[in-house]
């Protein structure tokens, strides 16, 4: 890729800060401008250089002249709510990611491409009305270029979950199974008990109410989306698998224990080695093994879209497979959604060669 990938964030939360550390710091990559309904730009810079999880920011951001300053790239700035409202085009915006969450922002980002403001909107969660939700390692050999211009990059449970499962499934069959996902808390959770309000609905609380109770002394069991966003990647296993979740009392590192009843007899070994050959053989950073003892923190800072913890794989007659995953629901995310765009820029950058 020789022309730099030009791309506007839309949001700026802790996916937004971690996709713009992670674009101010790659050489493919020109963040070209931000929108953030934040009205501080001071307090932009000073939350993308200083992280109580993951430190200070390798590079230090500064406001100069409405513009961002961060590696001596100087940033666009925008203030608006509405996602249509902004300067993509005059910019020189290609492509969009939109870490907002909000619902309103996906209905309204159609008219972004019918009207050729940009090219491509990646989403970084698993929305409806959109036109290809993609994982790496699971399904993106089905997207079509010319085709699917909203794309969903699906969300961090699912982003771990579903290359296992495809793994699994295609050489023994599922037949099923229940997954339960162990999710650190989110901003939207309270200190104290209270209301949960929601992110993509603003204004909008919670009928799940446990959810509203404190996040700092509670293991909080509650519904959860992983399954539903891969089985839209992974539709093979949609039948009979079962899913739960409890919001953790930790403040990063996603788990998920997965258990599994499957048609072709197996063993650990075999298992281990099939992960194990995938691992060696992946183009990107998607799938890890370890069996070294350790915590969740240890995994701060993992770019891997899922580690599969061996001390805990388990396969009891033959048929019923137990597996455990780590994995860092934000930055190991934010790198998934990198790749994902670069992978998508190929075929653009394709098209610009060959004169489509």
């Amino acid at each position: 890729m020789n022309e730099k990938i030009k791309i506007g964030l839309n949001g700026l939360g802790r996916i937004g800060r971690h996709i713009f550390k992670m674009c101010i710091d790659d050489p493919l990559i020109e963040l070209v401008a931000i929108n953030e309904v934040n009205p501080d730009l001071n307090n932009w810079a000073y939350t993308l250089n200083y992280d109580s999880i993951y430190g200070q920011s390798k590079y230090k951001a500064e406001v100069k002249n409405r513009k961002l300053i961060c590696n001596k790239k100087s940033i666009f700035t925008s203030m608006s709510k509405d996602i249509t409202k902004v300067k993509w085009k005059e910019w020189g915006v290609k492509i969009i990611i939109d870490a907002s969450g909000v619902l309103e922002n996906t209905l309204k980002s159609s008219q972004l491409i019918e009207n050729n403001i940009v090219e491509k909107i990646i989403f970084t969660n698993s929305p409806e009305n959109i036109d290809f939700t993609m994982i790496l390692g699971v399904n993106e050999k089905d997207y079509k270029p010319k085709k699917h211009n909203l794309i969903g990059a699906s969300i961090c449970d699912a982003t771990a979950i579903a290359p296992v499962s495809k793994i699994i499934d295609s050489l023994y069959k599922i037949k099923l199974g229940y997954v339960t996902t162990l999710h650190p808390w989110l901003s939207y959770q309270n200190l104290m008990d209270g209301p949960s309000s929601s992110w993509s609905v603003p204004g909008e609380v919670y009928h799940h109410y446990a959810l509203g109770r404190s996040a700092i002394g509670n293991m909080i069991p509650k519904p959860t989306s992983a399954m539903e966003a891969v089985f839209k990647v992974l539709p093979t296993i949609t039948k009979n698998i079962g899913s739960f979740s409890y919001r953790t009392p930790t403040q990063i590192i996603g788990s998920a224990d997965l258990s599994f009843f499957v048609e072709e007899s197996t063993t650990k070994e075999d298992i281990i080695n099939s992960f194990r050959v995938f691992q060696n053989s992946q183009e990107y950073p998607i799938l890890k093994i370890t069996n070294k003892p350790l915590v969740s923190m240890d995994y701060i800072g993992e770019e891997f879209s899922a580690i599969v913890d061996t001390r805990w794989l388990d396969v009891i007659n033959s048929e019923l497979i137990k597996i455990v995953l780590w994995y860092d629901n934000e930055y190991g995310y934010c790198c998934n959604v990198i790749n994902q765009i670069k992978y998508i820029y190929s075929f653009m950058s394709n098209e610009i060669k060959e004169g489509l």
